[in-house]
């Protein structure tokens, strides 16, 4: 597809095709530990676009109660994408991180409150200098309490920069959970793998008011 607009959603007549085979990633967190895939009894999963996804992950796993992350695809159309396919804007994904968390020590509404201030939820298809679709602000709740949980949040932070003099339109998607796709091992627990790598994490400086 030439000249292709990566700051345009791609349809799902136009998005690539993608593969059956799911992309292999290492059995352990190269961080916690902890299996990469499997979410204990007891333990909880959450979705978070916040652009690139290295950064975002390190974000999470840094967090207590945080037993496992991962770097993915979701909200598009293409199954099983490679990071070279999700960067053209034709699988319709987010770069985004899956956190599996301990209930009893940090709750979702904690964790939502790390999404809205480390990122800019009001630059649409962009975060910072990254633009395209794939570096879009999403929200990708796994239960009717977690999307009550994130449109809460959402209204809440709204409110908050209005009354920070901040006016922007918020650009979050939140819609229930698409199937999520591991990222390539290379982009797992990236910036623990290469400490000095590229981080574009940045909040705009209000806060999420407690509720």
């Amino acid at each position: 597809m030439q000249n292709f607009d990566k700051t345009q959603p791609v349809t799902p007549e136009n998005a690539l095709p993608g593969r059956t085979t799911p992309m292999p990633v290492a059995p352990l967190h190269a961080v916690t530990g902890h299996a990469m895939t499997h979410v204990p009894d007891g333990m909880e999963e959450a979705i978070f676009g916040m652009g690139c996804f290295w950064g975002v992950e390190r974000l999470f796993w840094q967090q207590p109660g945080i037993h496992s992350t991962a770097a993915g695809y979701s909200g598009g159309y293409t199954p099983n994408p490679t990071y070279r396919e999700v960067c053209t804007g034709e699988t319709g994904h987010a770069e985004v991180v899956r956190v599996v968390f301990d209930p009893a020590v940090v709750s979702y509404p904690q964790l939502l409150q790390l999404f809205w201030e480390n990122h800019d939820p009001a630059q649409g298809m962009r975060q910072g200098g990254d633009i395209g679709t794939q570096y879009r602000s999403a929200l990708y709740p796994l239960s009717p309490a977690q999307q009550a949980a994130a449109e809460q949040s959402l209204a809440a932070f709204r409110q908050a920069m209005l009354a920070a003099g901040d006016a922007r339109p918020i650009t979050t998607e939140i819609v229930p959970a698409l199937p999520f796709y591991y990222a390539e091992d290379e982009h797992q627990q990236y910036l623990h793998k290469n400490p000095e790598g590229y981080c574009g994490l940045g909040g705009i400086g209000v806060c999420l008011p407690p509720h």
